[in-house]
């Protein structure tokens, strides 16, 4: 059985506040998962019909209704800037460090005009701190193509080590670690 993820529904930061989503951010996923610059290491950008269709039949609201996942937005302005979860890496994928395979794994994205402003950095923080006070400490993983020196620099920036490079999705992966409960304020 897996163990429990965050369950906050709102994490607020300096600049930004992880929220679940609602019906202004449509436009936001959308443009998140068909940008081909920001779907560069996360499998190309997805068809823009196949996004629509897919949050037509299930839902805006369904895009974070699982524990731990989130919209990234703007303090201020509610604008959806990204998206950040921190969710239980699947046991079939490669990419673990414990023999149980039920591993935390931090993952994001952030539109192209947000990218070098610590934005993410931020996010990941307050959703690491948020988890660090409500769950046991635990490993918490970060897996990335090595080609992504962006998000290779920022798992080094938070503070997780690299164990180890893996093949999966027809590219080198990275795999990082930290323990939960560095991150406790």
């Amino acid at each position: 059985m897996s163990m429990p993820t965050l369950s906050a529904q709102e994490i607020s930061s300096g600049r930004v506040v992880l929220r679940k989503a609602h019906d202004a951010d449509r436009s936001g996923i959308i443009e998140l998962f068909t940008d081909p610059v920001v779907r560069t290491y996360l499998g190309g950008p997805r068809p823009r019909r196949d996004v629509e269709s897919h949050l037509d039949t299930s839902g805006i609201e369904n895009a974070t209704a699982k524990p731990g996942s989130y919209v990234i937005a703007r303090n201020g302005t509610d604008r959806l800037i990204g998206t950040l979860m921190l969710a239980r890496r699947p046991a079939d994928r490669p990419g673990h460090v414990t023999d149980d395979r039920d591993e935390l794994e931090l993952s994001y994205t952030l539109r192209r005009e947000e990218w070098g402003a610590g934005l993410a950095f931020e996010a990941a923080m307050a959703a690491l701190r948020a988890a660090a006070a409500e769950l046991p400490d635990q490993p918490i993983l970060v897996v990335t193509q090595t080609a992504n020196q962006r998000s290779l620099a920022l798992s080094d920036r938070l503070g997780f080590r690299h164990v180890c490079v893996f093949e999966e999705f027809g590219a080198q992966q990275s795999l990082s670690v930290a323990r939960l409960h560095s991150f406790a304020s």
